[in-house]
């Protein structure tokens, strides 16, 4: 089977026998079976044993497999190995032995609180804390092994602590699984707590091992893949604004969430001369490594046009849809551009495929009404009138990327009037902090673990400017 090392010999294994009281009486005058019946019996007991085994085994790894987080899969770790081993409560760690992280601490029928007691105890005193730090005494290049402690009450030597606290909590024994593979190394541990003194039969320990390995496997994996995203979330990070200008009349505010792939969404704000400000939205295509790379070839391309011809967000958008065509021909992006004159409070913007900004205040929740056009690089010859607006005081212009309306999941049509309806429920306690205008939107918009940084889905990225 798959994920299951074949190489470890299972433990002999009898068919539990059936209650007395559902096998009628043998009667008396029938003679015992021949000794190669009997033996021919055991063994179709032994066999249908394993059968059941691997069937466990192997739903147990599939249900794993699904998981697509660190955490998600350790508790699905959790759960299984409860059931292989008979336990009802458990912990598991993720500390990875390169020191590297991410570290998580998840529980099975602990609460919060109790996950934090049970850390009251010195760690070196439990068994996952001993497995976790290498404490025992191993020949070199050997994996931990699984820590049992039958009955907490009467063990010798352990710590009054651990004690105290098994009492509090009300579990009596325990027995700790080293997350640890040759290949994967050491990733963790993870311990299941007994109300009463137990311990796991050697059958127990057996299919808790090998699911164990597979388990590990499987988290060093995802431990990859988060890593990976953590990077490439650094470095979209790295590449966008460190802080936004402070220009008299105008307050902004932005919001960047990466997608699991590091998409290419990017915003920018740059004062300009005589008071005015630069805003910049944009998405380029494709995710990875490359589309960071080229977002950040783009945005740094845009500050320079618009330094040099910002007052006109035609001519910003026709040299860089210029400069994309020449240096990425199999590339598009989208951009919009607005030039802003905070005092007079004057806006000129041009876009490239890009949603329509937002105007978000007390009279009226409305999209800026702008001319279709084919994003960068899909046209020879681009350009599309500008369009010129006047907030009023105290709205709030707010410029996102298609990441927001496309992880909702719905047609574009519905992504639009949601993002409408929540722009349109801002609290009028909030619609003075530009800031609180997106974190809103985002809430309302994204529910239901969308919103974080680790969702699934497109980078999202949102400006908002609100002027005075």
């Amino acid at each position: 089977m798959a994920g299951i090392d074949s190489a470890v010999s299972l433990p002999p294994h009898t068919a539990v026998p059936p209650h007395p009281a559902a096998v009628p009486p043998r009667p008396a005058a029938s003679p015992p079976a021949p000794p190669s019946q009997a033996a021919d019996a055991l063994l179709q007991d032994r066999l249908a044993g394993w059968v059941s085994d691997l069937t466990l085994l192997h739903e147990l790894t599939e249900s794993l497999i699904r998981t697509g987080s660190l955490d998600d899969a350790l508790r699905e770790l959790l759960r299984a190995g409860a059931a292989l081993v008979g336990a009802r409560r458990g912990m598991a760690v993720l500390e990875p032995a390169d020191g590297l992280g991410p570290t998580s601490t998840v529980g099975l029928g602990l609460a919060h609180a109790e996950l934090g007691t049970i850390e009251t105890v010195p760690r070196s005193v439990t068994s996952y804390g001993r497995i976790l730090d290498g404490l025992d005494a191993l020949p070199e290049g050997s994996l931990p092994r699984p820590i049992a402690i039958p009955d907490l009450r009467d063990e010798e030597g352990l710590d009054p602590r651990l004690r105290e606290v098994a009492a509090r909590l009300g579990y009596a024994a325990s027995y700790a699984l080293p997350l640890a593979t040759e290949k994967a190394g050491r990733l963790g541990a993870v311990v299941w707590l007994y109300d009463e003194p137990a311990e796991p039969a050697e059958r127990q320990r057996h299919l808790v091992q090998l699911y164990g390995r597979f388990a590990t496997e499987h988290l060093g994996r995802l431990l990859e893949v988060e890593r990976a995203r953590a990077q490439v979330a650094t470095v979209a990070e790295e590449l966008l604004p460190s802080r936004l200008p402070r220009i008299p009349g105008v307050q902004l505010a932005a919001r960047h969430r990466t997608g699991p792939r590091g998409g290419g969404d990017w915003y920018d704000a740059l004062p300009l001369p005589e008071g005015a400000l630069g805003l910049a939205v944009g998405s380029v295509t494709g995710s990875g490594p490359s589309a960071l790379a080229a977002m950040g070839r783009l945005r740094a391309s845009l500050r320079a046009y618009a330094v040099m011809e910002g007052e006109d967000p035609v001519a910003v958008l026709s040299d860089l849809e210029l400069l994309l065509r020449l240096t990425e021909p199999a590339r598009s992006a989208t951009a919009l551009f607005a030039f802003c004159e905070p005092q007079a409070r004057r806006i000129v913007l041009a876009g490239a495929g890009h949603a329509p900004p937002l105007i978000i205040g007390d009279q009226r929740t409305e999209y800026v009404e702008t001319s279709l056009s084919a994003p960068l690089g899909m046209l020879s010859c681009w350009e599309a009138p500008s369009v010129e607006l006047s907030p009023r005081p105290g709205e709030t212009v707010l410029l996102y990327t298609d990441g927001l309306l496309r992880r909702t999941g719905d047609p574009m049509d519905r992504a639009f009037a949601r993002l409408h309806a929540a722009a349109a429920g801002v609290p009028k306690a909030d619609r003075a902090d530009p800031g609180a205008v997106a974190d809103h939107v985002l809430r309302t918009v994204l529910p239901e673990g969308l919103e974080g940084p680790d969702a699934d889905g497109e980078d999202v990225v949102l400006l908002a400017a609100r002027f005075e």
